[in-house]
């Protein structure tokens, strides 16, 4: 029998509850209740003053009912995980947290978790776009991508750099106001070496690159499951959905 679709379903405006669980079979290089300590200081300290995205964090074991979820995964193959999923069997917000990919790309799990996390709370849908210094371009509202080299200790643990809303303000001048955590970035849509963009030209989705580095480790990564794919998944589907409008 044909599963019916799961309708998003949350309220941007309450401060919402987030489920994080492991089910991944391999160590996550960091205790798992002091990583979700961790985030939740990310959250409260850093991204939520800057973003005014608020959330509540508990370690739980699986989805709970009317929540929102991180949840740390194998790797892109587990049972399910092909497919593409952002939201809980709620319809709540879903961070995907793939272990042994993250691994593999000789990445931190606590800064992929907290990337994934950071980027949930400013952008639930994964729909939020904005124009920029390419006016023939449209930029994805994603907080960590120009930005995803560099980290920070919290709580002794690292995590992911973000920027501020000031990042996505075409109109403020360089060196103007601070537009990310670190003080690396001077002006607006300015991308690290290390980092990258998100951009749809009217046709589809792409990548625009810091340095010629990021697109080669970038073309190697196994990118499943990361936001990036997301966007080009539910723009596909859009476009199927709009096609099947007009026939």
């Amino acid at each position: 029998m044909k599963k019916k679709p799961v309708s998003r379903a949350w309220n941007q405006g309450e401060t919402p509850t987030i489920a994080v669980f492991n089910a991944a079979t391999v160590s996550l290089g960091v205790d798992f209740n002091k990583l979700v300590t961790a985030l939740q200081s990310y959250v409260d300290k850093y991204v939520a003053p800057r973003w005014a995205c608020p959330a509540h964090l508990v370690s739980s074991n699986d989805f709970i009912k009317g929540a929102w979820a991180v949840a740390f995964l194998d790797d892109a193959d587990v049972q399910g995980a092909l497919a593409y999923h952002d939201v809980t069997p709620d319809g709540m917000p879903l961070s995907k947290v793939f272990v042994k990919t993250t691994l593999k790309n000789h990445e931190l799990v606590s800064v992929a978790a907290s990337h994934e996390l950071a980027e949930m709370l400013v952008d639930p849908a994964v729909q939020m776009m904005t124009t920029g210094p390419n006016l023939r371009l449209t930029y994805a509202y994603e907080a960590c991508d120009p930005v995803e080299a560099i980290s920070f200790p919290v709580n002794g643990i690292q995590m992911s750099d973000f920027v501020f809303p000031s990042y996505f303000e075409v109109f403020r001048k360089a060196g103007s106001v601070p537009f990310d955590q670190l003080g690396k970035i001077h002006k607006p849509f300015q991308l690290l070496a290390g980092g990258y963009q998100i951009v749809f030209n009217g046709r589809q989705w792409a990548e625009v690159f810091g340095s010629a580095d990021k697109a080669k480790k970038f073309a190697k990564e196994d990118r499943r499951g990361h936001r990036s794919e997301q966007r080009k998944k539910q723009a596909e589907m859009a476009a199927i959905a709009s096609d099947t409008a007009v026939a």
